[in-house]
């Protein structure tokens, strides 16, 4: 399973784009709102409801997380940041788009990688900010910002569904 995280002012272009794209790929993923309701309000005052809470996840069947920006919300809860480390000390996939990245660099998780984000947050990223639009290294996918959402979602399902679904659902989507 793939876990794409929300928090309060997530930014719902990144978050919707990239859900929308992976479950037509058909890739298995769950949103998990960090926050105590079900129901999330993004940055643009749009409402989402997420899969499920946190606390009720078990996520040792995680194949990559998910991290849309908008914020940098997602690096105060305490368990999200443990489960983000111990997916990249386990070498599992990671994906941040925006402001997402600077969680990772906080956490010491861009370490010895590249990464990109948006404009203003380089500095959470140290010796690993690179820019570029969209930036694999390692187990880690970053992308800049909003306008590269759908290419953020293409990379993540080439990894984990191979380049040819990507290929057709981008054939499909008529991007």
């Amino acid at each position: 399973m793939n876990y794409l995280f929300l928090s309060t002012g997530f930014e719902e272009i990144e978050a919707l784009t990239t859900v929308d794209l992976l479950r037509r790929a058909g890739v298995n993923l769950k949103t998990v709102s960090c926050e105590d309701n079900i129901m999330v309000r993004g940055s643009h005052a749009i409402n989402v409801m997420a899969d499920c809470l946190y606390g009720d996840v078990d996520f040792s069947d995680a194949e990559m997380l998910i991290l849309p920006g908008g914020s940098r919300r997602l690096g105060e809860f305490p368990a999200l940041c443990d489960l983000l480390k111990k997916h990249n000390e386990e070498n599992k996939m990671i994906a941040a788009i925006c402001a997402a990245p600077s969680v990772l660099g906080d956490l010491g998780i861009l370490e010895g990688k590249q990464a990109t984000c948006y404009p203003g947050f380089e500095g959470y990223l140290g010796d690993s900010y690179i820019g570029g639009l969209v930036v694999e290294s390692k187990n880690i996918i970053t992308a800049k910002g909003p306008g590269l959402s759908a290419d953020f979602a293409f990379c993540i399902i080439e990894h984990l569904a191979g380049e040819d679904v990507a290929d057709e659902v981008y054939d499909k989507a008529q991007y």
